[in-house]
């Protein structure tokens, strides 16, 4: 099978020729020293808790690009698909520090969490930052709670995390609302066809023309079941059964709805899946009281989508519509 293309120059470069398109896109809101895996605000507002977010490249806008005020204060990045490295984690906790500690968000997986932790104590031994962390765990693919992937949700729980530490609370008043937000917040992944890694030019997984992937991982791992293709609202009835009977959501909730394009799905085909998951949610008395679809969280050029619910309370409605500024992601 012949590789497949990709627009790049070098792969061994790729990573910090993304990270430098990204600060010369944001008009001078971000900031990266040579050779840095580490994007930093020029916004920092001192006095105030930090937010560090990060995990591998090649799932952009997350986490890198999430930087600015109402957002992170840094980013972290880490090779495709890779965790950063402790170092790298170490010098963004030090570039988000504005005097009152470091809250770090990040999905649930392994490497990220030995690194990460390594990090964080390097920051805290080095140069006396305190900081807390809140893993992201939104996937119900998985059973074992405290095991589950951190997916599409992030977007959600990024954005409140970062109002929370602009809104002034202290280390453990944003810590403790980001994890409200993060155990509120469910998400499902869907895939027709994987992504391309860009130093093999190979698909992470294989699918067969008739076949979708239902429950995947970002970085192609096998989801719960691969079955024949069905139609959309065929699939958006199973995707939004699977979350609602998760967290479980009930009649009367109040709903936040995100479609993520996994990074080659039309915006005509995550319409149709919308249409049919906003008269379920209805069906079932559930609230939309915010949407949100488009690119947040992609797989490299995956084709597919993932859905989530973020069961809102009048605390976490407030941190999703608080005002935030980063060159994806713009608000108020």
């Amino acid at each position: 099978m012949p590789k497949a293309k990709k627009i790049m120059n070098s792969p061994d470069n790729i990573v910090d020729e993304t990270l430098d398109g990204l600060v010369a896109i944001s008009n001078g809101l971000l900031a990266r020293d040579p050779g840095s895996r580490v994007i930093r605000s020029t916004k920092v507002e001192q006095g105030k808790v930090g937010l560090v977010v990060g995990g591998g490249s090649g799932h952009e806008p997350m986490y890198g690009a999430f930087v600015g005020p109402g957002l992170a204060n840094a980013s972290v990045s880490g090779d495709i698909f890779a965790a950063p490295a402790p170092q790298h984690v170490q010098e963004a906790i030090e570039a988000a520090d504005a005097g009152e500690g470091v809250l770090i968000v990040y999905g649930n997986y392994a490497g990220d969490v030995m690194n990460f932790d390594m990090g964080a104590e390097l920051a805290e031994d080095d140069s006396d930052i305190e900081s807390k962390t809140v893993l992201v765990r939104d996937d119900v693919a998985t059973d074992d709670y405290e095991g589950r992937r951190g997916i599409g949700g992030a977007f959600y729980v990024v954005k409140a995390a970062g109002a929370a530490c602009a809104k002034g609370l202290s280390l453990e008043e944003a810590a403790a609302v980001t994890e409200r937000v993060q155990y509120n917040t469910r998400t499902i992944g869907v895939a027709v066809r994987a992504g391309v890694l860009p130093d093999t030019g190979k698909r992470t997984f294989e699918l067969g023309d008739d076949e979708i992937e239902i429950g995947l991982g970002m970085h192609g791992e096998v989801g719960v079941e691969r079955s024949a293709m069905m139609s959309a609202d065929d699939l958006a009835v199973k995707m939004v059964n699977m979350i609602t009977e998760d967290l479980p959501f009930e009649s009367g909730d109040k709903v936040a709805v995100m479609i993520n394009n996994l990074g080659a799905t039309t915006q005509m085909e995550l319409l149709v899946v919308y249409r049919k998951v906003a008269e379920l949610l209805e069906e079932k008395g559930i609230t939309v009281g915010r949407t949100d679809i488009g690119a947040h969280f992609t797989s490299q050029d995956m084709a597919g989508f993932s859905l989530t619910l973020l069961k809102l309370t009048d605390e976490i409605e407030e941190l999703l519509e608080a005002p935030c500024e980063s060159v994806p992601y713009t608000q108020g």
